[in-house]
C-alpha cells in the first residue's frame, strides 16, 4: 500500500520534511515514489508547500495519508477519504 508521509531532512535539531508518496513497508528516509511537497515546522507560521494536483491524484489512486500529513491536508483544505 502506498502512503503519503513525511521524510525528514535538515540538520540536527532543525528538521524540515519532504512530503512524499512511499511504500508503507519502506523506512522513513528510504526510497519513495514521488515528492509532492515540503513542510518546515521551524518557521513561524510553519511553511507548507504542496502540489495540490499531485496530492489529489495520489489520493484518487488509493494512497493513504499518515496522521501528520492528514492534519496538514486538513489545514490546507484538501479532503482525504476517511
Amino acid at each position: 500500500m502506498l502512503r503519503i508521509r513525511l521524510r525528514r531532512v535538515g540538520a540536527k535539531k532543525h528538521p524540515s520534511y519532504r512530503i512524499v508518496v512511499a511504500d508503507s513497508r519502506s523506512p522513513r528516509n528510504g526510497s519513495f515514489v514521488d515528492q509532492v511537497g515540503l513542510y518546515n515546522p521551524m518557521t513561524d507560521p510553519p511553511a507548507i508547500l504542496l502540489d495540490d494536483a499531485k496530492v489529489r491524484d495520489w489520493l484518487s489512486k488509493g494512497a493513504q495519508p499518515s496522521e501528520p500529513v492528514q492534519a496538514i491536508l486538513k489545514k490546507i483544505g484538501i479532503p482525504s477519504k476517511d
